[in-house]
């Protein structure tokens, strides 16, 4: 089922029951969608693009709360931290660490890298592989840590 499809069922689930935070975050969600069909690229929202809007979706949340929360509006973080929930629940499980520290380890010894001068070519190579299934932060941080040792 394409996501947008299951972004419909979803909302009028959500309507249905009265959800307030799952219609927000469900209503960004297919917000994005209809702004990336009309965007006049003219072309189609695959599996790969879906999960790259989401992410978008989900970062802007998580740098939302962190400026609500320095600014002490705890109101306003809690509002982000609902819709940041429901955005997770579309995109993929992402991978622990511990699972992604081997294929990281790998794409360093494959590339040749030896320092942190190396950290670019390994963080593309590293997105690549990765995308949806980690966070940049996550792998930069693993990144830098193999590099630096």
């Amino acid at each position: 089922m394409s996501l947008e499809k299951k972004i419909m069922d979803d909302l009028k689930a959500a309507m249905k029951s009265k959800d307030k935070a799952a219609l927000r975050g469900i209503r960004a969600i297919k917000s994005a969608i209809l702004l990336a069909k009309t965007d006049g690229s003219n072309t189609e929202l695959d599996e790969s693009m879906e999960i790259k809007m989401l992410q978008k979706l989900a970062k802007q949340r998580e740098d939302s709360i962190d400026i609500f929360v320095k600014q002490d509006r705890e109101d306003l973080a809690a509002v982000e931290r609902e819709e940041l929930e429901i955005i997770k629940r579309y995109l993929p499980e992402q991978m622990s660490e511990e699972d992604l520290l081997p294929i990281i380890k790998q794409i360093i010894a494959s590339s040749g890298a030896e320092g942190m001068k190396d950290m670019g070519k390994v963080m593309g190579m590293a997105s690549g592989q990765l995308a949806g299934k980690a966070d940049g932060k996550t792998i930069s941080t693993i990144v830098k840590k193999l590099l630096t040792s």
